[in-house]
């Protein structure tokens, strides 16, 4: 199945600029699928192997040549799912206890709660429940679309269950259509490099803002991070999301800011003036109703690499909305195609949150594409991606060929170093992707949010 995982690199890399030579020289190991309707297991392992493609570019930018890589699609499709291993100690459960798939009276809907005010947004249009069960029953008195709009309009996340043809055919999905995979553009000339990669770590010394949250820019950042990227995670006070801090956090430092406080946007515009990379993460017109517009943000630092992430894409009447992997995947037809092939009478969405990992993955070869860039040209980079894009490029490779399930897990599959998170001792699956003469690792264990001061030092 190896020639799946490289035709799908070749489509992601060249859709991101890069040459078709190039993406033919990773080599792909390890036998069997996740089970799913959809090509997943090639999914992470093209996505993986666009990133270190990425990093492979960059080391030619610097001088050096092309390194030979190898991606492993068994822990591809591991580091999917979770990559630590706690050491006598649990991570909390990853739903609130309200989050789900509901049937309506006409179809299908989910609810994303997770954050506190995602729930009170639902209650306030369901009532206060204890349980699924009151929730249930409270949702069947409801058309999908109907509750989808009264959800979204109280300020919550819902989706709707949507074949695919009905999403090829709503205003949101032929607005898709119409967008690349990704959205890259070159900027105004940047200052001089001062960061200090080399060859064995190429992005030692870049200093990355991040304000990105659940899953896909996480999941980048860690990545920047495993090759020596400074990375300083922004979060607001009290926001918390317990049961992925421990999995995404490794290798940054982790700060509080409220953009809204005069003093706290004093500090936060000096490290936007000195950060080599911004990666955010929030809805499309967000940034600018703080003031932090691409004007803004241009003349700040001009020539940053500005890199950007949302859930339904940057053209069309969605394009503001609130969304995560699981709900993007009830509006694209993920989850009914899978409930069709597994002949279910409920929703089945993907094995792992594969758009939330894929295109953190692929923001991160944006970013560092951009700072090759930088390097070839002198000129900033801004680009944009979003999970629904993501979802149309997983849907249109079409449907898994037949192929035995992955190996099962063992201890040989764990990286052998202890790290000593904020939570207790935990160890790290293996990584995936190996690049001769640049090997990934971290300088940081995982740790809490708010945890740090906000400077990349």
């Amino acid at each position: 199945m190896n020639h799946l995982s490289s035709n799908l690199t070749s489509a992601i890399w060249e859709a991101l600029g890069g040459s078709s030579e190039a993406a033919g020289t990773v080599r792909f190991d390890g036998d069997g699928q996740l089970e799913s309707r959809f090509r997943v297991t090639d999914l992470a392992s093209a996505s993986i192997a666009t990133a270190g493609l990425a990093i492979g570019d960059l080391i030619r930018s610097m001088g050096g040549q092309r390194p030979r890589m190898t991606v492993d699609r068994r822990l591809a499709s591991f580091w999917f799912g979770l990559s630590i291993r706690p050491i006598g100690w649990s991570l909390p459960a990853p739903w609130d206890p309200i989050a789900g798939d509901y049937r309506t009276a006409d179809g299908w809907i989910r609810l994303h709660t997770n954050a506190p005010h995602h729930r009170a947004a639902a209650e306030r249009v369901l009532g206060t429940h204890l349980n699924k069960a009151g929730v249930a029953v409270a949702i069947l008195r409801f058309r999908a679309t109907d509750l989808e709009t009264a959800i979204v309009d109280s300020g919550g996340c819902a989706a709707e269950m949507r074949s695919i043809d009905a999403w090829r055919m709503h205003p949101q999905g032929r607005a898709l259509a119409d967008e690349p995979l990704a959205r890259i553009e070159t900027t105004e000339r940047a200052r001089a490099r001062d960061w200090t990669g080399s060859l064995g770590r190429p992005l030692a010394g870049v200093r990355v803002l991040d304000l990105t949250r659940v899953l896909a820019g996480p999941v980048a950042s860690r990545f920047l991070a495993g090759y020596g990227a400074r990375v300083l995670r922004v979060d607001p006070p009290h926001w918390n999301e317990p049961s992925i801090v421990p999995e995404v956090t490794l290798g940054k430092r982790c700060v509080r800011m409220d953009l809204t406080n005069a003093h706290d946007r004093m500090r936060f515009d000096a490290l936007l003036a000195e950060a080599d990379v911004l990666l955010h993460g929030y809805r499309a017109a967000a940034l600018d109703r703080l003031g932090y517009d691409v004007a803004t943000r241009a003349r700040l630092n001009p020539g940053l690499v500005d890199v950007a992430l949302n859930a339904y894409g940057w053209s069309g009447p969605w394009r503001d909305r609130r969304g995560f992997d699981s709900l993007v995947q009830m509006s694209a037809g993920i989850a009914d195609a899978g409930m069709r092939w597994r002949g279910a009478d409920r929703p089945v969405p993907l094995p792992v949150q594969a758009l939330d990992h894929a295109t953190g993955y692929l923001l991160a070869a944006a970013v560092i594409r951009g700072l090759a860039h930088r390097i070839e040209t002198g000129r900033g980079l801004r680009a944009r991606l979003a999970l629904a894009r993501t979802a149309r490029l997983l849907v249109d490779h079409g449907e898994q060929p037949a192929s035995g399930p992955l190996a099962p897990e063992t201890d040989a599959d764990r990286a052998p170093d202890i790290e000593h998170t904020a939570w207790g001792d935990a160890q790290r699956l293996s990584v995936p992707l190996v690049i001769a003469g640049a090997p990934m690792r971290w300088d940081l264990p995982a740790s809490e949010l708010g945890s740090a001061p906000p400077t990349f030092q």
